[in-house]
């Protein structure tokens, strides 16, 4: 398809503005019994559940256009999905089914040329999230960006530039900030009744795709109603292999993906960030298994070290273990066999959050069951109560005018420690100090990982420099 950018808003963005709480003129305002029109970017994998998500199968908001790279209906999937991700639809086929009125697209641009859009969400290979999403804000679309926010430390910032200059309602898609068990944690880490914390650690059973690999040789015939030119995007050119990139398994490659800690990270450091008040980290080191040139390592343990808060004992320690690596031996007891959580040790105990569902639980048992018993049941069942949904926080946040809760302002600088951590990852046993005023590292290599290239002619204003 033929492109040309006659309806883009060109807009240089300067860094340092603080995102609003109130919608940019430039945005339309709707009334709160309003539908919303919604197009979706990546409508199979985890984009058929956002898109029927955030419409509730298009009975409260509109879905007026899909946009995959993948027009397929259906076809062989990864070995290696889990079974629900298995289950997710492959290619737009299903969409198409599912919103027969909608407009069908490959291109993004070409569907961000129609007047009707009110928001869009972004489904895609991280590699093109910012670029999706900025020029949809400038645009004036709202936007729903999965996690993670972006694939680098500079496209989060410029994300959440952009977010402000132009006022639209934001947020990524860290969906356990709207669920009961985090919020809950906030309380409890910020109550005191396990003093403040000192250390942290969290972890994912992930990665489930390979890393640790070399490219492999060779190619293969792209399927039909794929547009591989398209899917690679702000990439630069590689043969089509099966099941190698698309779908899924780009996650382990560094010029599509951020590895399972770009995957997870923002999920599960999360609560460490909001109920702590952390902000950017100073320093960061890496230990890692399994490294190649082109892909994240088959394992690792990330050492952050953060400046003091109201709510820790000094400057705080939070580790970062995937691929198989865990919390210290001493606290394999209480951590149990949760596939992916958070252990705050705190001064007069330790809270184990699980990551997606349960409730904070604390250590030793007996000496917190009455706060457990009375206190931790009464917040989780108020919060129960609220049934936050958080596709739905922000399309109401859009009808309200106001902010959702994962926004920009918030989830770009999460987004931002994250991707400090898989630079780590990528030079293993530095020790990294970090920046963030300077959008720098005290190490050259480190801080050329801060932005990324982009394959000539896609690049956009907001990106350049």
């Amino acid at each position: 398809m033929n492109y040309t950018r006659r309806n883009a808003v060109k807009t240089i963005v300067a860094f340092g503005a603080l995102a609003p709480t109130h919608l940019h003129s430039q945005t339309k305002k709707l009334s709160p019994n309003s539908k919303l029109n919604i197009a979706s970017v990546g409508v199979g994998g985890k984009g058929w559940d956002d898109m029927r998500a955030v419409s509730d199968h298009g009975k409260r908001h509109n879905i007026v256009a899909i946009c995959d790279i993948d027009q397929r209906n259906g076809g062989e999937q990864p070995p290696n999905l889990y079974e629900g991700q298995s289950r997710r639809a492959l290619g737009a086929g299903a969409a198409r089914k599912m919103f027969p009125k909608s407009g069908v697209y490959e291109d993004f641009r070409l569907m961000l040329e129609r007047k009707d859009i009110d928001a869009i969400t972004v489904t895609t290979a991280d590699h093109m999230h910012a670029t999706i999403a900025i020029t949809a804000m400038e645009l004036g679309k709202h936007v729903y960006v999965q996690k993670p926010l972006t694939q680098t430390i500079h496209e989060s910032r410029v994300m959440r530039q952009v977010a402000a200059k132009t006022g639209v309602v934001t947020q990524m898609g860290n969906q356990g900030h709207s669920t009961v068990n985090y919020r809950c944690a906030v309380d409890v880490m910020r109550s005191g009744i396990v003093g403040k914390i000192r250390e942290v650690h969290a972890w994912t059973s992930s990665p489930s795709w390979k890393q640790g690999i070399a490219r492999p040789d060779g190619s293969d015939p792209i399927p039909k109603g794929v547009n591989w030119d398209l899917w690679l995007g702000v990439a630069e050119p590689r043969p089509y292999l099966k099941h190698t990139y698309h779908n899924f398994n780009w996650r382990g490659w560094q010029e599509f993906g951020t590895g399972a800690l770009g995957d997870m990270g923002c999920h599960i450091i999360d609560p460490a960030v909001w109920s702590l008040e952390l902000g950017s980290p100073s320093s960061v080191v890496a230990e890692v298994t399994g490294v190649a040139k082109e892909t994240y390592p088959k394992a690792s343990t990330v050492h952050y070290r953060f400046p003091a808060t109201a709510h820790t004992a000094g400057e705080l320690d939070l580790y970062w273990h995937d691929g198989g690596n865990s919390v210290p031996k001493e606290y394999a007891g209480i951590v149990g066999r949760n596939r992916n959580g958070s252990l705050f040790i705190g001064e007069k105990g330790n809270v184990v959050l699980a990551h997606g569902s349960g409730i904070p639980r604390l250590y030793p048992s007996e000496e917190f069951l009455e706060y457990s018993r009375t206190t931790l049941k009464g917040l989780y069942a108020k919060y129960a109560a609220e049934k936050l949904d958080h596709y739905r926080v922000w399309t109401d946040a859009i009808l309200n005018g106001k902010q959702a809760n994962s926004h920009f302002d918030y989830a770009a600088p999460l987004n931002e420690t994250v991707m400090v951590g898989t630079i780590a990852q990528r030079l293993p046993g530095r020790m990294l100090k970090w920046s963030a005023p300077a959008l720098s590292f005290d190490d050259a290599e480190a801080s050329a990982m801060v932005r990324r290239r982009y394959r000539k002619g896609w690049e956009i204003d907001a990106l350049k420099g």
